[in-house]
């Protein structure tokens, strides 16, 4: 699992790819906690090449989802395969997180 940062304008992009599982869910949140400041206003989490995800990385979305939430910044997440995407239906992620086909439609959606 890798996540790369980027930005684009006032968003910050976190890409993830490979799997997160119970065995690099911990390493998956200190990459996204230290990649977010206190002070961003949104971020998106491009999940494009994500392959697997099991409820402890999706904890770990939660987790920043709330966090980013306290601190009034927007959250978004994209470019979900259709088995991930598949996964965020059936645990009810789509009605926490707000879920866009492509980076782009995201990006529109967050500014």
């Amino acid at each position: 699992m890798t996540v790369t940062t980027e930005r684009n304008g006032d968003v910050l992009i976190a890409k993830t790819e490979g799997r997160v599982d119970g065995t690099n869910a911990k390493d998956f949140q200190v990459l996204l906690e230290d990649a977010i400041d206190a002070n961003e206003t949104a971020v998106l989490l491009d999940l494009e090449q994500l392959s697997y995800i099991s409820s402890a990385g999706l904890r770990v979305i939660l987790l920043i989802a709330k966090s980013l939430r306290n601190q009034k910044a927007k959250f978004a997440a994209c470019s979900l395969s259709a088995p991930i995407r598949e996964i965020f239906e059936i645990s009810g992620f789509d009605k926490i997180i707000s879920i866009h086909d492509s980076q782009a439609e995201a990006l529109a959606a967050l500014r």
